[in-house]
């Protein structure tokens, strides 16, 4: 059971350590056109739509929703580590 729990923890801090270079290659446009921006984009944008159309931005130009995205995905690899506990 350990093993799953740190397999779980491991991919979750890949994939959040994904969204949040996503996140800081928007600054830089030119960064997010290149093959590494378009691959890792084709990865996290799936995850990150549902989040971007029920939160607007604020102030019309600062986008949270990455940063909620984030704690969904934290929460949802606790969620799971503590389901797959009391099944196993």
């Amino acid at each position: 059971m350990h093993l799953v729990d740190q397999l779980i923890g491991t991919l979750t801090t890949i994939y959040s350590y994904m969204i949040i270079i996503y996140v800081l290659m928007s600054w830089v446009p030119s960064v997010r056109e290149s093959f590494v921006g378009e691959w890792l984009g084709k990865l996290v944008e799936p995850y990150l739509a549902p989040f971007r159309r029920f939160i607007p931005p604020i102030m019309g130009m600062i986008d949270i929703s990455p940063i909620i995205a984030l704690f969904a995905l934290r929460l949802a690899a606790v969620g799971l580590s503590s389901i797959l506990q009391r099944v196993l």
